[in-house]
């Protein structure tokens, strides 16, 4: 099962926190996934295909206990897809275009709502339960182990507007793209999507989300850090390779025994442990010295390196 399918199982069972949330829940459901069909004057049926069947399950529960609307659910399976698909047929019937007024897919005049019904979603709750609809309507999120990514695609670019306002009151900035005919709302910052599963009561989902963030942060941290010393460790053994060329330059030139006891004692040191740092140097003379006192002494060799250079 991917993760989009587990986050739509978990809100279908969402408890509503009062009985309006169930219904603005089946609002953004029948907005998002149903298409209406329209055969006289206030003579309608309506369809609501879904590929989730908790989603399937919740429409066909809702639409018989608030609305007291008689349902047709038939699952369909593509040639190209293994998932099955379930249609919801609401056939025309007195007191559907009433419910269809009352879940805003029609206006008073009796045109289709372009918005969201602000009387569905005038609580804190419902609006979490609207947001919760238009997800499992047509929501989709990335596995958290990849990239973060998050949408919910819409036909109408004021439903896309509503639903971003909507998540707005819980300060989740949402972002809108018109992709074809269609609109997209998404979300890419990972802590907003975790606050929209949280909000919208998807907490076993949120949890999962966490702990892949938590290790997608131990991860990079480590990682930055075993580049950090590989880094260090690269430049001390670049550091390490001149101050050679340059030792060999001044015996050469001076001789070993012409150079001052501290610069003979640097000079067995760097060949005894080429690969030391100037600190672990330092911790190895005898008696200790400092960084800064080893970092002089180096200064000083590439110094006269660089004067039997010029002479030659």
């Amino acid at each position: 099962m991917s993760f989009t399918a587990e986050v739509k199982d978990e809100l279908a069972r969402v408890a509503p926190p009062c009985p309006a949330c169930e219904k603005a829940t089946l609002a953004a459901l029948v907005r998002i996934e149903g298409t209406l069909f329209v055969s006289g004057p206030s003579r309608y049926r309506v369809e609501v295909a879904t590929d989730a069947p908790a989603a399937a399950r919740l429409v066909v529960r809702l639409l018989h206990t608030i609305y007291q609307l008689k349902t047709n659910l038939t699952m369909r399976r593509s040639v190209l897809h293994k998932t099955p698909n379930y249609l919801i047929e609401v056939p025309a019937q007195p007191h559907l275009a009433d419910a269809l007024r009352d879940m805003g897919v029609l206006s008073a005049e009796g045109g289709l709502e372009m918005g969201v019904k602000q009387a569905l979603v005038a609580k804190p709750c419902c609006a979490a339960a609207y947001l919760r609809g238009a997800f499992l309507g047509s929501g989709f999120i990335s596995n958290p182990k990849s990239d973060f990514h998050f949408e919910i695609t819409v036909e109408s670019a004021s439903l896309a507007e509503g639903l971003v306002e909507l998540m707005a009151r819980k300060d989740i900035a949402a972002r809108i793209m018109q992709r074809r005919s269609s609109y997209m709302v998404y979300l890419k910052s990972g802590a907003s999507i975790l606050e929209f599963l949280a909000w919208t009561g998807a907490h076993q989902a949120a949890l999962s989300m966490e702990e892949e963030r938590v290790v997608k942060s131990v991860r990079n941290d480590v990682n930055r850090m075993i580049n950090a010393e590989m880094a260090n460790q690269q430049k001390a053994s670049n550091a390490a390779v001149e101050q050679i060329y340059a030792i060999r330059t001044v015996i050469e030139h001076f001789g070993m025994e012409n150079l001052p006891p501290a610069l003979q004692d640097f000079i067995r040191l760097r060949v005894t442990y080429p690969e030391a740092s100037l600190k672990e140097l330092g911790e190895r003379a005898n008696p200790p010295l400092s960084k800064s006192a080893v970092y002089h002494r180096v200064r000083r060799i590439e110094s006269m390196a660089q004067e039997a250079a010029a002479g030659e």
